[in-house]
């Protein structure tokens, strides 16, 4: 009986062991400015600790059961074009870096892009170069959705759920890069490069500066697009996680509240996220609670819990 009391406690600490790790306390920094242009992404909230492995969500908005007619279009009201766009003569090269039953990953190559780095991606033993955008479609009844994009050169990544029936598609909203994160005109994560592991559908990041991480993408629902993500080792002295999102108002926005759990409380923390002055969280998100008129299908973010 002891023998076999003992190896039940063995396979119970296998299948629960992460699940009951301690939640670990990580700090918010909001560097969030105000704008008034709906395309700028003037939300940044940058996460800071010693947290190595957490989950990511992007789940709907608490307006998507009454949205008839998305409003997904761009907004240049107020706005200021910084980016060049390409040369003259440019081509947009589609490659499918692969493709299977339930998935197929994408890539774009624009030829004379005006920025020059260079971020490989290796899918099985096929190394890609000089992609600017990576997609993950999921293949339903409809056909293939994409749900999560990768900007290789920069480290940024955007998720969304899958849409409700009577929508063809949930607009993409808040961004989110894993770190180490540095920052100059804007947050960036500089990659040296990446692998993607079909089967299980992990893409594996190796930084520039050393380290790596892993971000490990369920399949989406209508509820929530998952990724579980786990670092290396320790990021020190920088966010190893940031946010960055759109506020013109609260009902212009991409984002407009945080909600937060501190250590040991015995309720949740609210605040509009331009009033918000940061601190310690164990779990946060970064959503909506009223519908706007610009993404109004855009997803909340749901961050944690952190661990060690």
């Amino acid at each position: 009986m002891k023998h076999r009391a003992a190896a039940a406690a063995i396979l119970w600490s296998f299948a629960c062991g992460p699940a009951l790790a301690e939640p670990l306390a990580v700090k918010l920094v909001n560097k969030s400015h105000p704008t008034l242009c709906a395309e700028d992404d003037n939300v940044q909230i940058d996460v800071r600790g010693a947290a190595k492995r957490f989950s990511l969500e992007a789940k709907p908005p608490a307006a998507i059961g009454t949205i008839v007619v998305d409003s997904t279009a761009p907004d240049f009201t107020d706005c200021i074009t910084k980016d060049e766009p390409p040369q003259p003569g440019s081509e947009r090269l589609r490659v499918i870096l692969h493709e299977d039953e339930q998935s197929m990953l994408v890539g774009y190559r624009v030829t004379g892009f005006w920025r020059r780095a260079e971020v490989p991606l290796k899918v099985r033993d096929t190394v890609t170069h000089q992609l600017q955008l990576v997609q993950l479609f999921v293949k339903t009844p409809k056909g293939p959705y994409e749900y999560l994009v990768l900007y290789p050169l920069d480290g940024y990544w955007r998720a969304r759920p899958l849409p409700p029936a009577r929508l063809e598609q949930v607009a993409y909203g808040t961004s989110f890069l894993v770190g180490p994160v540095e920052q100059k005109e804007r947050p960036y994560v500089p990659l040296k490069d990446i692998a993607y592991d079909p089967q299980t559908r992990r893409f594996t990041l190796q930084f520039e500066k050393g380290g790596s991480a892993t971000l490990t993408v369920a399949p989406p629902t209508e509820q929530t697009a998952k990724i579980d993500i786990a670092l290396s080792h320790e990021v020190r002295g920088k966010p190893f996680l940031t946010f960055r999102s759109m506020y013109v108002t609260e009902s212009n926005a991409d984002s407009a509240r945080v909600e937060w759990k501190t250590p040991g409380a015995k309720g949740w923390r609210e605040a509009p996220v331009m009033q918000f002055k940061g601190g310690e969280a164990t779990t946060f998100r970064l959503g909506r609670v009223v519908p706007s008129r610009h993404n109004t299908s855009a997803p909340d973010m749901f961050a944690g819990p952190f661990v060690k």
